[in-house]
């Protein structure tokens, strides 16, 4: 079975449902086939939220383009990388 994200739900939701998987499946009472369900669920949801947080970057990326100012994008991982030096 395919496990589907409900049409137009919000990524705050599908964010939350996904925690909410995460903890039913670090129950060890959890029966093998629903175990299956919620992690193909998860996969859905993880798959959609990472595909809304990639539109969201293309967005953000059109926006700092169409600046007169010329801002400029960088990876987020490359700024956290930065960060961990400074006290």
């Amino acid at each position: 079975m395919k496990a589907k994200v409900p049409k137009g739900m919000p990524f705050e939701k599908a964010l939350e449902r996904l925690q909410e998987i995460v903890t039913e499946l670090e129950d060890p009472q959890k029966g093998l086939e629903r175990s299956l369900e919620l992690f193909e669920e998860g996969v859905a949801l993880s798959r959609y939220c990472r595909g809304k947080i990639e539109e969201i970057q293309k967005r953000v990326d059109v926006v700092l383009k169409e600046t007169p100012d010329g801002f400029e994008t960088e990876e987020l991982d490359a700024e956290e990388d930065d960060d961990e030096g400074v006290p």
